[in-house]
């Protein structure tokens, strides 16, 4: 699928097919397709809890406050961040670029995130952001639908996936196989009123 057909067809689907799985490889090429999303410095720090255990769901589920799709999707994803990932063996993050590069760039990790604790945090929701995004179009291209969720209590669900006290999480992700149309978009502002040049 062209990449502007399925942002086009991305809709936030809120009904899938509860009998439908992933096979293993479409999973494979979903997480793949993720993995290839920008992280500043290239940190990579999101980490994607895959819910499978249909306990833990109804678990979820009660702390979601019983949206189906987080039973009902065929993948529920948690998309989490490593807020230290940044101090985390740094050097494995450039491991592949030359050496002069490395000698540069691994050592200015410290220096950005060492003791901004906001930044850290900042960079964990602008990562989860765009990985989000390339999952849920990575989804629509391969059939798929899919729906963004904060509608949750993050401490509960931090709790049932016994989140790392150095970890966040972001949102959900659900990706299944959509039983009914999403509702008709519900109008989007000119884009006159949000493209500014150059100052507000």
């Amino acid at each position: 699928m062209d990449v502007f057909d399925a942002i086009e067809q991305r809709r936030s689907v809120k009904h899938f097919d509860p009998n439908h799985n992933f096979s293993e490889a479409e999973e494979k090429q979903l997480f793949n397709a993720a993995l290839l999303a920008p992280t500043a410095f290239n940190i990579q720090h999101w980490r994607f809890v895959v819910v499978k255990d249909v306990a833990i769901r109804e678990k979820i589920k009660e702390a979601a406050w019983g949206q189906a799709q987080v039973t009902d999707a065929s993948l529920l994803i948690v998309l989490c961040a490593d807020k230290k990932a940044w101090s985390k063996n740094p050097g494995r993050y450039w491991v592949n670029a030359p050496q002069e590069v490395q000698d540069y760039l691994v050592p200015k990790i410290g220096q950005y995130y060492e003791g901004n604790d906001r930044v850290q945090l900042e960079e964990c929701m602008r990562s989860c952001g765009i990985v989000a995004q390339t999952l849920m179009l990575s989804a629509k291209a391969m059939g798929y639908d899919s729906c963004p969720m904060d509608g949750f209590d993050f401490d509960k669900v931090a709790e049932i996936i016994s989140l790392p006290e150095d970890h966040v999480i972001s949102m959900f992700v659900a990706i299944g196989k959509g039983t009914a149309e999403a509702n008709p978009r519900g109008g989007q502002l000119p884009l006159s009123e949000v493209l500014i040049e150059n100052t507000f």
